[in-house]
């Protein structure tokens, strides 16, 4: 039936759906184009990549080269263009600039024979305002020798690429670290596993421990933002992409296992805390959110991982842990964690345990007749001979005000008794070095056995120190 319209009919309606097109349209001839190729080739030139390293001026040999055979309507009224004649005597208005980046890209793609190309680039209207764009020329069929004749195709995409450069720059300036990731290969080797049998993945992990860092390695990071660099003390983000095994190591694997048990049981969104490194090997706390982002659920194609400095935090949580079980003034441990440490060694009793129960002689007259600051030293100085005589194995509590306790898992009576004459040696020693008052203290011991409770130990350890203290007290008298 098309066969019966006339010649001018079919011509006439093949013009309209060229000038009417709701995307701008342009027939161009490339031909100047290819005899510039011609006499290159002729040059025994055989790179035109490194030609244009060479002179990039060619680029716009090129542009100029260019001839626009027609234009359609939206092109006149993308480019802001009142006529066509106008257009064709103002091309270099429209060809400039930030088009020469994607123009060397056309010419590779031409040089290497392609026929078509597609790609996003910059162009200008009349007013001098760049347009984003989506480009797409072909080579007509029976041009392909001569490219006289090339339809090009172009798509305002300005408003996309700014809504993409508003996205863009919310995460690169989001104040916290993040990162988009693709965990698509990690998902085909979690498939893998699961074909040849494996089940229960927690198990397998126990198992095979070596696979954390096999899986660690099959993350791909496609990019980081601003905070992130700054957060890890990456110069840029290519420095801190080639250093990512400084960053993710140690500690990691503990919490990066949970995570991948989590991944294989479907749970595709999670928070979790645990530890990195900045690449100067300094340690940062981190809380970890994760997500497998929508419609990537099939392949883990892309991965948003949001991490926040929480190593303040846990400054903060440690110091009030420290404080809660810590005696400000001597730093050795205080009451509360003392009988905290005693009910749990109770309920999970190992003998033989001993105690050591401490009364520092003398606090009340010091204070009274020297002040309160001479006995906090007297105190402090108490506290030196505990800790340079036991170790972080030994639980050493100052459990009142001239009161202390040392709990010794592990030490029969005879090591007990050894501890205990360094412990007298170290008080002498001490008072060699310090200007009165004289540092006294009563000291007792009892080791624990079957069938006594440690407050039965720690009741005969406080009568022995009282013994202590009265054959102290008559030794001073007689001395007198």
């Amino acid at each position: 039936m098309q066969n019966n319209i006339p010649e001018s009919q079919r011509l006439a309606y093949y013009q309209d759906l060229f000038e009417y097109a709701p995307i701008s349209l342009w027939e161009e001839d490339f031909s100047g184009i290819k005899q510039l190729f011609d006499n290159l080739r002729l040059q025994a030139v055989s790179s035109l990549e490194h030609y244009l390293e060479i002179d990039p001026d060619f680029v716009d040999t090129c542009m100029n080269a260019i001839k626009v055979i027609n234009v359609n309507q939206k092109t006149l009224l993308m480019f802001k263009a009142g006529s066509k004649e106008l257009l064709y005597t103002s091309l270099p208005r429209i060809f400039r600039d930030g088009m020469r980046h994607h123009l060397s890209h056309e010419l590779l793609a031409l040089w290497n024979g392609d026929l078509n190309w597609q790609g996003d680039g910059t162009n200008y209207t009349f007013e001098g305002q760049p347009i984003d764009i989506s480009l797409h020329w072909r080579i007509l069929p029976g041009s392909e020798i001569s490219w006289k004749h090339v339809l090009v195709s172009i798509e305002d995409i300005t408003t996309r690429k700014k809504a993409e450069n508003r996205l863009q720059n919310l995460f690169e300036s989001s104040p916290i670290s993040l990162w988009d990731e693709d965990y698509h290969d990690l998902k085909v080797y979690m498939d893998e596993l699961r074909a040849s049998g494996i089940t229960d993945f927690r198990d397998y992990v126990q198992n095979h421990p070596e696979i954390v860092q096999h899986c660690m390695g099959l993350i791909k990071v496609i990019n980081v933002n601003n905070k992130t660099l700054s957060l890890f003390g990456a110069k840029s983000k290519q420095h801190l992409l080639n250093n990512l095994h400084l960053v993710f190591r140690d500690e990691m694997g503990s919490h990066f296992s949970r995570e991948l048990v989590d991944l294989w049981n479907g749970k595709l969104v999670y928070e979790s805390e645990g530890i990195n490194y900045s690449l100067t090997g300094e340690p940062i706390h981190i809380h970890l959110d994760f997500r497998i982002m929508p419609g990537h659920e099939h392949d883990f194609s892309w991965a948003q991982v949001a991490i926040q400095d929480i190593s303040a935090r846990k400054k903060a949580e440690e110091y009030l842990r420290y404080l809660g079980t810590h005696d400000v003034m001597t730093a050795l441990y205080n009451r509360a964690f003392y009988q905290e440490t005693l009910q749990k060694l109770e309920n999970n009793r190992r003998d033989p345990i001993s105690i050591i129960v401490a009364d520092l002689n003398g606090l009340k007259a010091t204070n009274d007749n020297l002040g309160h600051l001479a006995g906090d030293n007297l105190i402090r100085r108490a506290a030196e001979v505990f800790k340079a005589n036991f170790s972080d194995e030994n639980i050493t509590a100052r459990i009142g005000g001239d009161e202390f306790l040392v709990i010794m898992p592990g030490c029969d009576e005879q090591a007990a008794s050894d501890a205990l004459k360094r412990l007298m040696e170290l008080i002498i020693l001490n008072n060699k070095y310090y200007r009165e008052p004289e540092l006294s203290i009563s000291l007792g011991c009892a080791t624990s056995y079957q069938g006594i409770s440690l407050e039965k130990v720690i009741s005969l350890a406080d009568n022995a120190m009282y013994r202590n203290k009265t054959e102290q007290h008559r030794r001073r008298s007689t001395d007198r």
